[in-house]
């Protein structure tokens, strides 16, 4: 049972519990997967199955295709829609013109801080799980790359966007950051991710409908090619 299983992976689990649910579904010996998504996420998980585990690092791809909800006006904790709202503001009235003039900034190799609440380990423990518990959890900037950032529909303080970046990206602090630039503040909603690599959405299939029609399985096994 080698290869690459391109899962839906729906909003809710952690990508750990979807590793272990397949693991458990497909009686496999070895499951990983390549690259996490927050629990709120939905979209493209690609997991390596059995043998194809060796080649984790070489099958992960560093291109990564979103799309999500920009909110302005409001900061939460998590910069996502699932934490508290820590600060509100006023959202200018002429929020698309500002977006539009922001965007460029943010296009490149540039340099961002990861959510607090966030599996980026700090002092040799979980970031999100120290902040549980009361750390104060300061997190270094990291280098990223933004390849590209449009807007495809929205207004006010509710923009829906598209990125391509490279791993390492966290959309939830890209909308932090959108909305500090702008002034009012902002937090990320509805992320789906369309692409990991060389696996996309059109190649996934749902945790509902595998666990109803396991027999799918043989379609949806994707050979891993190394050489």
């Amino acid at each position: 049972m080698d290869g690459v299983l391109v899962i839906d992976k729906p909003k809710g689990p952690t990508s750990h519990d979807v590793v272990q649910k397949v693991k458990n579904l497909i009686g496999a010996s070895k499951v990983g997967h390549l690259g996490t998504l927050d629990p709120g996420a939905t979209g493209v998980l690609p997991l390596v199955i059995d043998g194809a585990t060796k080649f984790a690092s070489t099958l992960a791809g560093v291109d990564k295709i979103y799309e999500f909800t920009l909110n302005l006006g409001r900061v939460t904790e998590t910069d996502d829609d699932e934490g508290k709202v820590i600060s509100q503001s006023s959202v200018p009235k002429d929020s698309l013109e500002k977006l539009k003039a922001t965007i460029p900034s943010f296009i490149g190799k540039i340099k961002q801080i990861p959510p607090t609440v966030s599996a980026v380990k700090v002092a040799g423990r979980r970031a999100y799980k120290a902040a549980r518990e009361g750390w104060q959890v300061r997190l270094d900037e990291r280098p990223i790359e933004i390849k590209s950032l449009d807007i495809l529909s929205g207004s006010g303080s509710s923009f829906k966007m598209r990125l391509k970046c490279k791993s390492g990206t966290y959309v939830r602090a890209l909308c932090r950051d959108i909305g500090a630039a702008i002034g009012c503040g902002g937090h990320a909603s509805n992320i789906r991710r369309l692409q990991s690599g060389n696996y996309v959405i059109a190649m996934a299939i749902s945790l509902e409908d595998l666990e109803a029609n396991p027999t799918m399985l043989g379609d949806k096994i994707i050979a891993v090619n190394i050489k």
